[in-house]
């Protein structure tokens, strides 16, 4: 791909921003409260897909681009086009009291498929991070080695033994090998023996020419008629619209596949693929996956190489400035200072005092110059309007009396869903006004390797050049304007009591810090790093397993829309759980400038059945993002750090070094055991020991920290429904897989463990995913490797793949019955979201309780 096209790609993406921008978020007019929630979910629903199709085109151009400038502008708008995502989606939560949101109606219109608006995971999470978190991971495997050769050097029990019993010993396994082998040698002699008399009976076999030319018509026409029937059958299910067509290779579906499946080819080899979504046969040439590959890793290392170059420009770019341009500009500045001080003494009869560097230093000077003579231009202007200033606020105050005779009355039509205000919107549109300002009009006809743009390194840095040479003239001018005050004034006292006032705003200023109380540190002469190796001594800090959130395969769920309009609530999809871990884990933590301004969810709690994936969700925020991984299950610190000393000491650390070397994830494990009303006799883990501590800790996680606490349960209705839904904010619920996810899961799952081209004609698939109804991802993937172990796999070739060999593994297994998962439903609906999401949809105000609740305590203060 060239660098036309990703060009061609971001403006295609400003562009859409642009349009945003116009349409709903800077209109000319404020727009109307809408009071059909409909309608303003579909609004809201509309622009969420339309800035996440910008996203996935920015997100590209980023990971593909080499220019450093122009990647630096599509940075700052790839953060917030992220931000803003995620506030459509706490937009699109507030108006339907939901975690999931279905649109598949509106991608219907739209003409797209989920394929479309799929959350892609920048990839710059993790490479502008390389190198830290190698660091970070070399530092961790030397820790745990450590331990491990501490464990192996333990003294073993050593076994002691004569002289003659070891004889003994040997001699024992000697005779018996010995004599295992004298028999496998008599038992071959009597094979062939008997194998000669039988030919010597028998004779040698006789075939003349016309039986031989029978035999091989027989098999032959048996094998191309077999073949024929299936040609014929396969034919027969695409024209009955029951199985797609075979697709030839193409270059889009080579690089589709590339992204998708990570497996290593070699160019001269054509390799029999499956694409996992679609269900279409694949024949790839390899070349084309190589090439695509060779490509991007190609552009990476050119990325890496202009950097370079940019920010050498920067430092060569500045001397140049400072040696041609640097004297003349500040020879103008001292000019322009010297008749400022002739100016304001012809005016006043005195010498002016010299603006502070906190005040601006001469840069304010020139302000007040602009401003000045702004308003001796508006002078006659100002005069006219006088009049009309005065009739327009006899005007407001009568439109004032009135509105508030008239609140009650206009209460009913103010009312409705209105956007709320943005923090992202004014970096998108800051950064829409510097594309349209800089690029998008600019002739790049010259710089076909999309090299750095020196031009524009000189209009930067003559703003900090002028900078920098502005304090030192004010110094000097300073130093200037002391000594004509001293020869020609004689009084000195003025300039001291000024000096007296200044001080004064500077203990002003220090009482103002006194407010904010620091949180006391348990540990102030230790480092950073000497804290994360004793949490990876003590099994705090885990090493988890490289898990990618491609991995976690499913399908999106197409009649969610039709069983609402229907009265039934449907439950979310695999596709629906991934999207959702997506927004709330992966995108706010993977970028600091997104987390500060994006809506804070400091803890979150996945939900579920055992085996449907919690951990494997958990794995992969913190492989995608490149997080710390901190166990806080309540078994894992049982016996650590006991006492509460001990517990106070052990948070203070975690989260130390958690906000330190962000992003960080604390896991709890078997959450809901920390706000059960009973704990069991035999459990002596003592669960509770954080019940008090975390809630405390929970209020000091900040929009600038990138920590966030993720619990995982298997049974949360054992637990207190109060204390767990104020601790975890917001609640994944993974259900089983449906239908469409079970047949993705098995193609996915057996192509991992066997191979490409181990699914066949002979396999079907469609009756394996209707069986496994009940079956979560956990049991199938235990079915597939039990069936496919190495001599299976390496028997695919004679002997394909049949559903039958599947059925005897699952029947072993215990499904996930209705029962359980409508238990986890009902369980929902006694949350505090839950109830606001049955009143709603009973046709009641959800807030109206918590609103009467305000008012009562108002009046009883």
């Amino acid at each position: 791909m060239s660098h036309w096209l990703y060009n061609h790609q971001w403006h295609s993406a400003q562009q859409g921003i642009g349009d945003l921008l116009l349409e709903h978020e800077l209109p000319q007019q404020p727009p109307k409260p809408e009071k059909d929630k409909v309608v303003a979910f579909n609004k809201v629903a509309t622009m969420y897909i339309r800035y996440t199709l910008v996203f996935r085109k920015l997100e590209e151009c980023y990971d593909q681009m080499v220019h450093p400038q122009k990647r630096r502008l599509i940075r700052h708008m790839l953060d917030g086009t992220i931000g803003r995502i995620l506030e459509m989606k706490q937009e699109l939560f507030s108006l339907e009291l939901l975690e999931y949101s279905y649109f598949d109606d509106l991608l219907t219109d739209m003409k797209l498929t989920p394929a479309d608006v799929e959350l892609p995971i920048p990839r710059y999470f993790l490479s502008e991070n390389a190198k830290v978190l190698k660091e970070r991971e070399k530092l961790l495997g030397s820790i745990l080695a450590q331990m491990e050769a501490q464990n192996d050097t333990k003294p073993e029990e050593e076994v002691t033994m004569t002289t003659e019993e070891a004889i003994q010993l040997i001699q024992v396994h000697e005779r018996a090998r010995q004599g295992q082998l004298r028999a496998r040698f008599m038992k071959d002699i009597k094979l062939q023996a008997e194998r000669d008399k039988q030919s010597e009976l028998r004779g040698h076999p006789k075939l003349d020419k016309t039986m031989a030319a029978t035999i091989i018509q027989k098999m032959w026409r048996g094998f191309s008629q077999r073949r024929a029937v299936e040609a014929m059958r396969a034919e027969e299910l695409v024209f009955l619209g029951m199985a797609l067509p075979v697709v030839k290779s193409q270059r889009h579906t080579a690089a589709y596949l590339a992204r998708k499946t990570e497996v290593s080819l070699q160019c001269s080899l054509s390799v029999y693929s499956r694409d996992v979504r679609s269900g279409t046969s694949l024949l790839l040439d390899v070349s084309y996956v190589h090439m695509y590959i060779c490509i991007q890793e190609k552009r990476h290392g050119t990325q890496e190489q202009y950097e370079k170059e940019y920010i050498e420009a920067l430092d060569t770019v500045k001397q140049r400035l400072e040696e041609t341009e640097g004297p003349d500009v500040k020879e103008q500045m001292q000019d322009q200072i010297r008749q400022w001080f002739i100016e304001t003494r012809d005016a006043t009869g005195k010498f002016p005092d010299y603006p502070d560097e906190e005040e601006g230093g001469s840069e304010a000077i020139f302000k007040k110059r602009e401003e000045l003579k702004a308003d001796d231009n508006e002078e006659g202007k100002g005069k006219k309007g006088k009049g009309k200033k005065g009739k327009d606020k006899k005007e407001k105050g009568k439109k004032g009396k009135k509105g508030k005779k008239g609140k009650k009355g206009d209460e009913e039509e103010e009312s409705g869903f209105v956007l709320a205000p943005s923090n992202f919107v004014p970096t998108l549109n800051d950064s829409s006004l510097n594309y349209a300002s800089t690029w998008q009009d600019r002739d790049e006809s010259v710089n076909l390797l999309q090299k750095h743009d020196v031009e524009l390194i000189k209009d930067a840095k003559r703003v900090e050049i002028e900078a920098e040479i502005r304090k030192q003239v004010d110094e000097l001018m300073r130093e200037e304007l002391k000594n004509l005050k001293l020869a020609i004034e004689k009084d000195k006292g003025k300039g001291k009591k000024g000096k007296k006032g200044k001080k004064g705003k500077k203990g002003k200023k220090g009482k103002k810090g006194k407010k904010g109380k620091k949180e006391k540190d348990l540990t102030p002469d230790r480092s950073i790093e000497d804290l994360y190796t004793e949490l990876v001594r003590e099994g705090i800090i885990v090493k988890c397993p490289k898990t990618r959130l491609s991995e976690y395969v499913g399908e999106y769920s197409f009649l969610a829309t039709t069983l609402r309009r229907s009265g039934i609530e449907p439950m979310p999809s695999v596709y629906d759980v991934k999207r959702l871990v997506t927004e709330h884990c992966i995108l706010p933590m993977g970028s600091q400038a997104v987390h500060e301004k994006a809506p804070h969810i400091p803890s979150l709690m996945i939900t579920g059945p055992r085996g449907v994936g919690k951990k494997m969700l958990l794995q992969a925020v913190c492989t995608e993002v490149g997080a710390n991984l901190f166990d806080l299950t309540p078994a894992n610190i049982a016996d650590r750090y006991p006492g509460k000393a001990g517990l106070n000491m052990l948070l203070h650390m975690v989260f130390k070094v958690g906000k330190a070397w962000a992003p960080s994830v604390v896991f709890i494990g078997d959450c809901e055991k920390t706000w059960m009303k009973k704990v069991p006799k035999t459990d002596k883990s003592d669960p509770k020991r954080v019940k008090k501590a975390l809630p405390k800790i929970l209020k000091t996680l900040k929009p600038e920290h990138r920590v966030q606490i993720i619990g995982v349960s298997s049974a949360p209705f054992d637990a207190e429904v109060k204390g767990l839904c104020v601790m975890y904010q917001r609640i994944v619920m993974v259900p089983r897989p449906d239908y469409a996810s079970r047949y993705v899961m098995w193609r996915a799952m057996i192509e991992w463990v066997g191979g490409a081209g181990s699914i066949s004609g002979a396999l079907d698939l469609s009756s394996l995913a209707k069986i496994s109804d009940g079956y979560s991802a956990g049991h199938i993937d235990k079915a597939v490797t039990s069936v496919l172990s190495e001599r299976r796999v390496q028997q695919l070739r004679r002997k394909p793949l049949t559903a039958s060999e599947f059925l005897a593994p699952l029947s072993k297994m215990d499904p996930i019955y209705a029962e359980i998962e409508d238990g986890f439903k009902n369980w929902f609906g006694k949350t505090p979201l839950g109830k606001k999401r049955s009143k709603a949809v009973q046709g009641g105000d959800a807030d109206a309780g918590a609103k009467k609740a305000k008012k009562g305590k108002k009046g009883k203060k």
